[in-house]
């Protein structure tokens, strides 16, 4: 004889089984629909005519090919009429600072750019932002450190009290420069000494060459030194005191924009798990770059940590 009884009396269970994954999927639908419509990312279906970008740069800037595909994507929009580069970066490896320099140049070759600096934008993070036409800093905010550094860890009397030793064939003697297992001889200091010269005067080069700054002005505070905004700013470090907002609307008003609610493009976009994407958490500074930014306070002599010839900082 046929139950009368109803599904969600029968199958309980399975009714709010059904009930979570409908929600979850409504959710994930809404969403999408939501981000393919809306112009507040410039990726929807009505994309506004006038749109700012914004490029955030955060943490230890490791890799370049996320910001510099992004700021490419910006300079060859014609809705983007101004970006805003906005940092919170200790710094980062020599190479991808200087590859996202280079970008930012490029982009700000062909329209306005404005960078924002948050709690730190220093060394690496302070490179990247010299193309910009105008730099504002917090007072608060720890930049410059322009320098170069390059540490080396030395395991060789550890091992050799534990009876462990490495033989290392070379096709050269300084193809085994800086090597944790042998002693640094001489003609091996000054080789990874020269390639250090080197980069810190390229790092020198551009900062003098973007900020219009003399040779010689730069070379004075390019020895790894932190300062605040407010020291940055009377050095021509930095343009003015200001944060985000402030950086926003100096923007608008150079692109015609004043008082108008403008769409902005933010990115790169960073790759998050489902839970993450769903709950909308992010966080600024890992563990890593915390170690990063504590660096630039190490006292000069100290070292550690995994081979940094080229990395930026003190």
């Amino acid at each position: 004889m046929p139950s009368n009884r109803s599904f969600p009396s029968r199958r309980p269970a399975l009714f709010v089984v059904l009930l979570i994954v409908a929600a979850v999927a409504l959710l994930l639908g809404a969403r999408a629909v939501t981000s393919f419509f809306s112009d507040d990312e410039g990726g929807g279906l009505f994309a506004a005519k006038a749109r700012l970008g914004l490029v955030r740069l955060e943490g230890f800037l490791g890799d370049a090919e996320p910001a510099v595909r992004f700021i490419k994507e910006l300079r060859e929009d014609p809705t983007i009429k101004g970006v805003i580069l906005r940092i919170n970066s200790p710094g980062g490896a020599f190479g991808p600072s200087q590859e996202i320099y280079q970008a930012v140049a490029r982009l700000a070759a062909v329209k306005p750019v404005v960078a924002s600096m948050s709690t730190v934008a220093a060394s690496g993070g302070y490179y990247a932002a010299c193309p910009a036409q105008r730099i504002f800093a917090n007072p608060g905010t720890l930049t410059g450190s322009i320098g170069v550094m390059a540490q080396y860890p030395n395991v060789r009397e550890l091992l050799e009290k534990i009876g462990v030793s490495f033989e290392s064939l070379a096709s050269g003697d300084l193809k085994t420069a800086g090597s944790p297992f042998k002693e640094l001889k001489e003609a091996d200091r000054a080789y990874l000494e020269g390639i250090v010269t080197d980069l810190n005067a390229q790092f020198q080069h551009a900062v003098a060459t973007a900020r219009k700054l003399s040779p010689e002005s730069v070379a004075v505070i390019a020895d790894g030194r932190a300062m605040t905004g407010q020291r940055a700013l009377a050095l021509g470090l930095v343009d003015e005191l200001g944060g985000l907002e402030e950086a926003e609307d100096y923007l608008k008003a150079e692109v015609g924009l004043s008082g108008q609610k403008t769409p902005t493009v933010t990115g790169p976009k960073r790759k998050r798990g489902a839970l993450e994407w769903l709950l909308g958490a992010r966080s600024a500074l890992d563990a890593g770059d915390a170690a990063a930014l504590a660096r630039l306070f190490t006292p000069s002599g100290e070292s550690g940590g995994m081979p940094e010839v080229l990395a930026t900082g003190r």
